[in-house]
């Protein structure tokens, strides 16, 4: 009897720390993969790849966009560290410094997010027919909102959807991700970005906003 006792007493313990709420949770410190970039109500899109590095707190976004019948380049260089990020183009050799609100880092769940729900993207009826993930939302600056989608396992970065009344929409989706040591060239400015001075704005732009602004930006100059 008391083998049994002691094997339920297990098994309660047990069910009760699955059934625990999701916490906010950290991403493998490097990573690269792919993302994909739509704003502007659908009017902006772009593709391309991304690393990560948490050791240095930096991340580099490499896009090519559409707008319409249009495509351009998208080279960014964020430096959380700094707060600052480079807009880097390399068609003209031209470089612009512009400052980074760094509240908000995509790369985990802040401590002060809100569990939406937990559920499977697929199906749950086999093994490797989904993944289980967690949807949790926040606040932004300049009075934001955001939703983010992580999986349970790996603590993996899948969506991010922002709002704010001057910026919109933004959701960013990625994909492909790898566990790895990055290339620390990636998170080098280029030799033309060392002339580049800070640039004055009345609010720094935040991840989010940076896609975005870089992407209606390059439309309007093409």
């Amino acid at each position: 009897m008391n083998f049994i006792s002691v094997l339920s007493c297990l098994s309660l313990l047990l069910a009760a720390a699955v059934a625990q709420a999701p916490k906010p949770c950290v991403s493998p410190l490097q990573m690269s993969g792919g993302l994909t970039v739509m704003a502007g109500n659908g009017l902006f899109m772009s593709t391309g790849t991304i690393t990560y590095d948490a050791f240095g707190q930096r991340m580099r976004v490499r896009n090519y966009g559409f707008s319409g019948n249009q495509t351009f380049g998208v080279d960014q260089l964020m430096l959380f560290n700094q707060k600052v990020y480079y807009e880097i183009d390399w068609s003209k050799l031209s470089c612009k410094k512009k400052a980074l609100d760094t509240s908000f880092i995509p790369m985990h769940v802040p401590s002060d997010a809100k569990l939406m729900g937990q559920v499977f993207l697929g199906s749950s009826s086999s093994f490797g027919m989904g993944v289980l993930v967690n949807t949790w939302y926040g606040d932004l600056p300049h009075n934001g909102t955001y939703t983010s989608v992580f999986t349970e396992i790996g603590c993996i970065p899948m969506t991010y959807t922002s709002y704010t009344p001057e910026s919109g929409w933004i959701t960013i989706s990625t994909f492909n991700w790898v566990v790895r040591k990055s290339n620390p060239i990636d998170y080098i400015p280029p030799f033309f970005c060392a002339k580049s001075k800070l640039e004055e704005t009345e609010t720094p732009d935040t991840v989010f906003t940076a896609l975005k602004s870089l992407a209606v930006k390059t439309k309007k100059e093409a």
